[in-house]
């Protein structure tokens, strides 16, 4: 029989925070990655205008539709948003380079993972932002005896 390990659930009102949340940068990506394989001319454009050529909007998208569907899987939503993190980097440095405004991808960033914060407690539990609780810091902060070779 195996162990059964209990995740710390998250409430109501933090899971439905986190869809929303997550539900912005989803829409977006998707639509974005449906605009690369559509290639109108506007994306091709903008795509040249960073630098980039009309050869690889193809795989973007691809690679782009790839990550988001991981994202909104449960089971691989933290791959998905280390994924996503790797491409909207991408993203702000095209921009950054040509000398545009980045701040959409880095806030598409803050959001993939602050949905994700919210509704996985995988996640809440790998990175706590709260402290301790008390019992926990005590025990932290007793000093600890260390015996010498001598005694």
């Amino acid at each position: 029989m195996q162990p059964v390990t209990q995740t710390p659930s998250v409430s109501k009102k933090a899971l439905w925070a986190g869809y929303i949340m997550s539900a912005l940068p989803v829409l977006m990506l998707l639509l974005s990655a449906a605009m690369k394989f559509a290639k109108p001319p506007p994306v091709v454009e903008g795509l040249k205008h960073l630098g980039l050529a009309e050869s690889i909007v193809f795989g973007l998208g691809v690679l782009e539709l790839g990550c988001t569907l991981l994202y909104i899987i449960p089971r691989t939503s933290v791959l998905g948003a280390i994924l996503l993190t790797g491409y909207l980097g991408g993203a702000v440095l095209a921009h950054l380079r040509v000398g545009d405004p980045f701040f959409g991808p880095v806030i598409f960033g803050v959001l993939i993972w602050s949905g994700l914060f919210l509704r996985d407690p995988r996640l809440r539990a790998l990175i706590p932002l709260r402290h301790p609780p008390a019992t926990a810091t005590a025990t932290l902060q007793r000093p600890v005896e260390v015996a010498t070779a001598g005694e």
